[in-house]
């Protein structure tokens, strides 16, 4: 529903978008689980790394596992994101819900670890040698003992997301309503999550 914008907010320089959809008040618990819904519903997002020189750096990727508040990815370790990451371990995620427009943002570490770690055969799914190729020499088959073959732990330490309260055409039609009458859309929540709620998450396996 629209909301007028309301001299307060505009002497309080306050973004009547975010402080009419923002939420502090639902439980953690309840918090977490939108979070997963959302980025459980989507097969991969943008994984941004901060390049010298450039600045950040993304490209698309598959999560081969959330784990909690964190996410797994497979990945070739000869591909420019770990020079990146080799000068800084700061990452972001992002994903986006075309259907609804429900995003989430992930700020966190990058954590690499070697060929060795069980958890990448874990987490290997037939089609991912497809990025791969195969060699030939019976060593870069692009198979989980594919010395090529790395995971990217990303341990989120701050994460933002907005959830839909509307379908798609309601929410078109909200912002039109809005933009004709000068009020403010309000068509979803916008929640933020700390590092203490993240570690928290993950200390109640959450």
């Amino acid at each position: 529903m629209v909301k007028p914008y309301t001299q307060e907010e505009f002497d309080s320089k306050i973004d009547p978008s975010v402080s009419k959809q923002w939420d502090e008040n639902t439980p953690k618990e309840e918090q977490f689980k939108d979070l997963y819904k959302i980025v459980d519903g989507l097969k991969g997002g943008l994984l941004t790394t901060i390049r010298p020189g450039v600045g950040p750096t993304s490209r698309a990727m598959a999560v081969a596992k959330r784990v909690g508040p964190d996410f797994l990815f497979l990945a070739n370790n000869h591909s420019e994101k770990f020079k990146d990451l080799k000068n800084d371990k700061t990452v972001q995620v992002t994903f986006q819900n075309s259907s609804d427009m429900s995003w989430v943002s992930v700020t966190g570490e990058a954590v690499t670890t070697s060929n060795d770690d069980p958890r990448i055969k874990q987490v290997y799914s037939k089609g991912v040698n497809a990025w791969f190729g195969d060699l030939g020499d019976g060593v870069h088959t692009g198979m989980p003992e594919d010395p090529r073959m790395t995971l990217i732990e990303v341990k989120a330490n701050y994460i933002t997301y907005w959830k839909s309260t509307s379908t798609f055409p309601g929410f078109i039609k909200e912002v039109a309503q809005a933009s004709m009458t000068g009020q403010v859309a309000d068509t979803g929540i916008n929640r933020r999550l700390t590092d203490k709620d993240i570690q928290n998450a993950r200390d109640s396996g959450l």
